[in-house]
């Protein structure tokens, strides 16, 4: 695309781009960012706007429209040009395009079309402006976004062990002897997997958050996790502050992706060759309050402990199904195979501490029912229930998914 502008990575540049890219599709031309501000539109006469642009290029902001999240993800995982729906009957036609650095999504170029709908040539020129804004976007980076970039990947580094404590020291500008906490921020596991889109949003909102909150906060995205490392001042009250901390947030970053979020917080360590560690805790409680839909927008460990514990137990049975005990492995074949409820029974009656009468009503059977199936689960799989320890382990493999 000659006609367009390719030097330095200005205002008046990426204006200049919107015109061109707008001169060549016949089409009222905006560059956004992630977070959907307006960076620049066309200034062309006699463009085709709605009232939706109209207020964007007033306000510097897209404002928020009831499936506009939907769109904004279609844009962002797209190769090419996407056509769009309206939103609103008084709302003209759409065509956008992701402004991409190899993988990595800077934002996105809307063009309203004029009474012509945009043709190919005009696709291929909003896939060229697309190319030539996100060097404009990467030039116009400051000297602040460099440093945060610098600190994420010492962060990475350290958490996943690859730096000493005075490496981490020295990248991260931490003080001897620093009380530290390490922060983690997941959204909502479901079928299906969030999307890319998902976790950026969720990056540039932390991005913007503990800068303003939290002056020496690190932060580096690994996986689906934001994870934000907190180095505080006072001993006695350092957890307290990250809990603290930690729950504004959960609060504030919820609201900047639709899954709902969840947050967790590790213990405090004083040395950074323990990140690794802290990381290890938060995952943990990440890993049990994103798969459950009722679990607290913020936790600890020690408001999932007996979860996380069964986890670990979970992935130790998988690893090695020789520890499972072989009577509840074939009472739940039998249960499976015949349609009985064995393993409802024993678990309902080993959660009831023993109690028949509450284990039964929870089953909504009759008492006698329920001690005849106990009797019958210790006849025809060996279960053993009158030791303390068998019935825990019992417990244990009947409560641990794997």
């Amino acid at each position: 695309m000659a006609n367009l502008p390719t030097h330095s990575g200005t205002s008046e540049e990426l204006y200049a781009l919107a015109d061109a890219v707008g001169a060549a599709t016949g089409a009222a031309v905006a560059i956004e960012d992630l977070d959907r501000r307006v960076l620049a539109h066309s200034t062309l006469p006699d463009q085709r706007i709605d009232e939706l642009r109209r207020r964007g290029i007033l306000d510097r902001r897209v404002p928020e429209q009831p499936e506009q999240l939907a769109q904004y993800r279609e844009v962002l995982a797209a190769p090419g040009v996407v056509r769009l729906p309206v939103l609103a009957e008084e709302e003209l036609p759409r065509a956008a395009v992701a402004i991409r650095a190899g993988r990595r999504p800077l934002g996105t170029i809307w063009a309203i079309e004029g009474e012509r709908p945009i043709d190919d040539a005009g696709e291929r020129a909003m896939l060229d402006g697309a190319g030539l804004a996100a060097l404009h976007m990467l030039r116009r980076r400051s000297a602040a976004e460099l440093e945060l970039q610098a600190r994420e990947e010492a962060l990475r580094a350290a958490l996943h062990g690859r730096r000493t404590a005075r490496e981490v020291r020295f990248e991260l500008g931490l003080p001897r002897q620093r009380p530290l906490a390490l922060l983690g921020f997941a959204p909502l596991r479901s079928s299906d997997a969030p999307g890319d889109d998902v976790l950026v949003h969720l990056a540039a909102a932390s991005t913007r958050h503990w800068p303003a909150v939290h002056a020496e906060a690190s932060i580096a995205t690994i996986g689906r996790t934001v994870y934000v490392l907190l180095p505080l001042d006072d001993e006695p009250t350092a957890f307290a502050t990250a809990r603290r901390l930690g729950d504004q947030a959960a609060a504030v970053l919820d609201l900047s992706i639709a899954p709902p979020l969840r947050a967790a917080a590790s213990r405090v360590a004083s040395d950074p060759e323990e990140l690794p560690d802290l990381r290890s805790e938060v995952d943990d409680i990440l890993r049990v309050t994103t798969a459950d839909p009722e679990a607290p927008a913020f936790a600890t460990l020690r408001d999932t402990h007996a979860r996380v514990l069964l986890a670990h137990v979970a992935d130790e049975l998988a690893r090695r199904p020789q520890l499972r005990h072989p009577g509840i492995e074939a009472m739940l074949e039998h249960d499976r195979a015949k349609g009985t409820a064995f393993a409802a029974s024993v678990t309902a009656w080993l959660d009831a501490v023993g109690n028949v009468g509450e284990a039964a009503a929870r089953l909504t059977i009759h008492p006698n029912t329920l001690k005849y199936r106990l009797r019958r689960a210790a006849e025809l799989f060996g279960v053993d229930l009158a030791h303390p320890d068998d019935r825990l382990s019992c417990w244990l493999q009947l409560r641990a998914p794997y």
